[in-house]
């Protein structure tokens, strides 16, 4: 069995994928961009304010930054 997807900001997310590597490239509107210098990968977090970041969507940018669901758990 799979551990459960955490419930998370946008907010929350973006301190994460700092703490992960990236930085901040850019921001329009309610979603940022980060990208990694080392391997060039980008991510973008929807970050829309008292809202939570559906699972799927939590996945999907798990799966860009190259993460599993451990890893992730570290980094809150």
């Amino acid at each position: 069995m799979s551990p459960a997807v955490p419930v998370i900001t946008g907010k929350q997310m973006s301190q994460v994928v700092i703490r992960a590597g990236f930085r901040l490239d850019r921001q329009k509107g309610s979603h940022a961009v980060f990208v990694r210098d080392l391997d060039k990968r980008r991510v973008i977090v929807p970050i829309h304010a008292g809202k939570t970041i559906k699972p799927k969507t939590l996945l999907g940018i798990l799966r860009d930054m190259g993460l599993t669901l451990e890893e992730f758990g570290a980094l809150l």
